[in-house]
């Protein structure tokens, strides 16, 4: 692939990310930073290096990145003889978008519960539209916990094997 049309297919990339994250009720320069994080080469970038990128203003970047900070996705980091701040994926950053999702979920829930409080025996019909969301919502509630669990068992399990090759082979962990 030639190095404009990979270039284009990558701001495709970021603008495929930036997308989907406004469908999940995020700013979109926020999918953006996200997106470019995912495929940037050195995987922290600063927010000049942001800004270039992105072809975006210091200020949004500021205010997305102090977002994607607070909701776990995103880390500030030091690189050694720099002076400014950098950023990256935060490890763990996925886990975290579904707690997120989760939480959400879980205040839907307790809403669609006061709702069949509010119906009580009165007019199945309508307490079906409710049952069939608060069943699923605590559905979800139950199953996901068991999941995370099992992804962090995966994860430590990945991490200790990966760990062990760089170290016979002679090298530094690759994770951070």
């Amino acid at each position: 692939m030639d190095e404009d049309r990979r270039r284009m297919e990558k701001r495709h990339f970021v603008e495929d990310v930036g997308l989907f994250f406004e469908e999940m009720g995020f700013p979109r320069m926020a999918g953006r930073i996200l997106g470019w994080l995912l495929i940037c080469d050195p995987p922290e970038q600063s927010a000049g290096q942001l800004a270039g990128a992105l072809q975006a203003s210091k200020g949004s970047l500021s205010t997305m990145t102090r977002l994607l900070i607070q909701i776990g996705l995103v880390e500030r980091v030091g690189v050694p003889g720099q002076r400014r701040d950098f950023f990256r994926i935060k490890q763990g950053a996925w886990p975290q978008l579904l707690r997120i999702q989760m939480q959400a979920m879980t205040g839907l829930h307790q809403v669609v519960e006061r709702g069949l409080a509010l119906l009580g025996d009165r007019d199945p019909v309508q307490r079906l539209r409710l049952q069939e969301a608060h069943d699923f919502y605590a559905f979800l509630e139950r199953e996901l916990p068991p999941l995370f669990q099992q992804w962090e068992r995966e994860r430590t399990a990945d991490y200790a094997a990966a760990t062990a090759r760089q170290n016979s082979e002679g090298g530094g962990s690759h994770f951070r």
